[in-house]
This record gives C-alpha cells, structure tokens and sequence, in this order.
C-alpha cells in the first residue's frame, strides 16, 4: 500500500510540474539564453550542424535538457547553455518548444 502511495505521490508532483509550464515563460527563456542562435527563431534552423527543435515533444525536451544539465548526455556546448537552467526554466522550454507544431 505505501508503494502505491508513494507512486501516486511521485506521479501527482511529475505531472503538477507539467501542468504549470509556462509557454510564455518558456519563449522568453528561449530568446534570452540565446536558443535562437543556434536552434532558429521559431525552432528551426538555419545551420544544418544544429537540430532544428520544431516538432519535438515537451517529454524528449525536458529529458534531453535535464540530461545536459547534469552531464549525462556529452556536449560541451549545450552543457554550458543547460547548466544554468532551473527545473522550472526547463519545464518551461519544453512546453514553448513543443507548441512549435
């Protein structure tokens, strides 16, 4: 029984943090770290050595974001642009990147 608490528990608190992402936030976080340097104004870019980010899901984002953050996935540059993020600035990111549809 206090597993299925605590796994209602962990899922309540992971989709309440989605749930609050904001998309405006998220755009403005996007211009303001520069993103749009490199990923393209709306998403897609102009640089075929830099993914274009249109048409990712907010989950792939997050994850991808959140593995730079801690060095689990290896880019020296998009671990300096993610090293800074707060979870809530990530959330962020990743609802404004997956309204790019």
């Amino acid at each position: 029984m206090r597993f299925v608490l605590a796994l209602y528990f962990f899922m309540a608190l992971t989709f309440s943090a989605v749930v609050r992402a904001d998309v405006a936030a998220g755009q403005s976080t996007y211009a303001a770290r520069g993103c749009i340097g490199c990923h393209g104004a709306n998403g897609v870019s102009v640089v075929a050595n830099y993914p274009s980010l249109k048409g990712q899901n907010a989950d792939y984002v997050r994850k991808n974001l959140t593995d730079f953050r801690s060095g689990a996935r290896k880019n020296p540059v998009m671990n300096a642009m993610a090293a800074g993020l707060k979870d809530e600035e990530i959330n962020n990111l990743a609802q404004y990147i997956d309204s790019l549809k």
